[in-house]
Formats: structure tokens, C-alpha cells, sequence
């Protein structure tokens, strides 16, 4: 069953204003540009395939950012497969540039943006997360991740997109299903045989940088947490999490311990003698002293009251060039 919406049937005057409105039907908070005195026109037409969206966007030059309202953990991913003109999308940091035939991935619970300086086309398949999370067999999802469709997996799986287009209204339940399928299994392919694997890791690393960074400046906040992190940099909650299980420990767990480290430094820090254990330690974002105590002794195996004694009687013993951190101070 088609879903189809043309500018055609619009007055030019009112082409893009229509355009907009119906692309925030089927994708949300959807902000375009075009160029100026440029005249627009487009199309969009919608297919079922066995219970998921396909859909056919076609438009003059146009730029647009897609910026969902708030992060959703049951969020839907976007397998874009370009028909015509050349187009670049952007998330989280990475930018690939689809020639016809070429095929990447998106996630729609983050922002994105996608540009094309002239006519283009381009097939949307619009994929529950964790469906696609359970087809590919993975919770890490590649996603901006350009796949060639020149030659090999990648021109197969473009095939397969375009064949489920045009057989959409014709293909049975079981076929429709059966057809996902094998797009699935060579989606899945595409990403192992491209080094997707390594390029993924590489831009997780790269945004667990910036997540650390983050943290960094603002420790003294005592509202910091996975969900203003997450905010901050544009991803999903459930991403930020997953990013640090990967290193094998909570968020946190890493802003408990970055914490501790920096009034651990304040402690053995002769400039801040004048200010109070609870003084330091609320600064830098706990609330509850006998909390902090606990979890300083924890952490470092001293109380921080006997930890910062011993710390300045080593300072006064040893003179100002040794370094008080290499002190191995022992509880009373």
C-alpha cells in the first residue's frame, strides 16, 4: 500500500512551506534549507514492507538537521540508500558523502543532518533500534558509515533496497519478510567486510574522549550526570552507558573516581590548607560528607583527614622539590 505527496499539487509560493510540514510528519523536528530564489519541488512516496517503512524522498537542492526533541531508548534507525545526485550526512562527529548506489546507516534518536547542492534521490528504510540491534547481532551500531555500492556486497544490498521498493505493493507478508531478511544479512556483511568493525571502535574511542572531557570541567557540578552528558553532546542516555560498559565500568562510578582524584590533589596541596576536608569535597561535587569519607577510604585505602596529614608532614619533611603524591601515607 503506497502513501504518496507531491509539490506538484502545491502552488509554488507554498512548495517548501508544504514540503517541511510533511517531512515533520514522517521524521519529527525536520529544519531545512534551500537556496535562495532557487525554485523547490519534491516528492516523497511511502511503502509497507512487511510491517516497516520504505520510503522514497526525491527533492531539489536541499539541506536539512533533523534534531529529535529529547533521546529515546526505543528510537529508529534510518538505511539510506542514495538513488540520484550525491548527498553528505552527518552524526555525532562523522561526515560520509553517498554517490548513487552507495548505502549508510542512522540513527534518528540523535540529531543529523544531511546536504546536497543539487537533485537528488534517496530511499529510506525506517528500522526499529533494537530490531536492527538484534539483526546485526550487535548493540554498537555503525552509524554514518559510508558502504560503496560500486561493486560486490555493497551493490547487492543496494539492489535489494531497490527491488523492495518497486515489489513493495506486490510482495506477500512471508516474501516481504523473507526479502528483509536477506537485506538484513548483507547490511550485517557490508559493515564486517568494510572495516566497520575498526572504524567504529575508533569513533567510540574518540567520543568517550570527548565524554571524559566533559566531565572533566564540570566535576564541580553536583548535577552532573548521564543525563546532562548526554544532552551536552547530543546522544542518547543508553549510549553514554554503553560507551563506558565497553570500558568495564559505570558513568558513574568514573565521575565518582575523577572526583575522589582531584580532592585527593587538593589534600596535598598546601595552597588549599586553609580550606576544610567537607569544604573540598563538597566543591567538587559530593553532597554528603560521611559519604565522601567513606568513599575516599574506599578508594585509596586512608581516610582523607589521615590521608591529608601525612601528605603535608611529608611536604615539610622532604622540602618543596619532592613530589607529595609519590607519600605513601598510612592510617593511624
Amino acid at each position: 500500500m503506497s502513501n504518496s505527496f507531491s509539490t506538484e499539487l502545491v502552488p509554488a509560493s507554498d512548495r517548501l512551506a508544504a514540503w517541511q510540514w510533511k517531512a515533520q510528519q514522517i521524521c519529527g523536528d525536520y529544519r531545512i534549507q534551500v537556496p535562495k530564489h532557487s525554485p523547490f519541488r519534491g516528492s516523497i512516496e511511502i511503502r509497507d514492507v512487511a510491517g516497516l517503512e520504505l520510503m522514497r524522498f526525491y527533492s531539489s537542492a536541499l539541506s536539512f538537521v533533523e534534531s529529535p526533541s529529547s533521546t529515546s531508548e526505543n528510537a529508529d534507525c534510518m538505511a539510506i540508500s542514495q538513488l540520484e545526485g550525491e548527498r553528505s550526512y552527518s552524526q555525532n562527529g562523522v561526515t560520509n558523502i553517498l554517490q548513487p548506489g552507495d548505502s549508510t546507516l542512522i540513527d534518528t534518536g540523535q540529531p543529523w543532518s544531511s546536504r546536497c547542492l543539487g537533485e537528488g534521490a534517496r530511499l529510506y528504510l525506517r528500522v526499529p533500534r533494537r530490531v536492527l540491534e538484534n539483526r546485526l547481532q550487535s548493540s554498537i551500531l555503525p552509524i554514518a558509515q559510508r558502504i560503496s555500492g560500486q561493486v560486490g556486497l555493497g551493490a547487492t544490498l543496494f539492489r535489494i533496497a531497490t527491488s523492495l521498493f518497486h515489489e513493495a505493493d506486490v510482495l506477500k507478508p512471508q516474501e516481504g519478510t523473507a526479502a528483509l531478511e536477506a537485506y538484513f544479512e548483507i547490511l550485517s556483511a557490508c559493515f564486517r567486510h568494510s572495516g566497520g568493525e575498526i572504524q567504529e571502535t575508533r569513533h567510540h574511542a574518540e567520543l568517550t574522549s570527548r565524554i571524559q572531557a566533559f566531565i572533566e570541567t564540570h566535576l564541580p557540578d553536583p548535577e552532573l550526570g548521564p543525563i546532562t552528558i548526554a544532552a551536552a553532546l547530543g546522544i542518547s542516555v543508553r549510549h553514554v552507558h554503553r560507551l563506558f560498559a565497553l570500558k568495564g565500568q559505570s558513568v558513574g562510578d568514573w565521575i565518582r573516581m575523577r572526583r575522589l582524584d582531584q580532592c585527593r590533589r587538593n589534600f596535598a596541596d598546601t595552597r588549599f590548607q586553609e580550606k576544610t576536608i567537607t569544604e573540598i569535597a563538597f566543591f567538587w561535587g559530593f553532597s554528603d560528607s560521611a559519604h565522601f569519607s567513606r568513599s575516599f577510604k574506599k578508594q585509596f585505602g586512608i581516610g582523607p583527614r589521615s590521608f591529608r596529614a601525612g601528605a603535608h608532614k611529608s611536604v615539610q619533611t622532604l622540602g618543596s622539590g619532592s613530589d607529595p603524591f609519590t607519600c605513601d601515607p598510612r592510617p593511624n
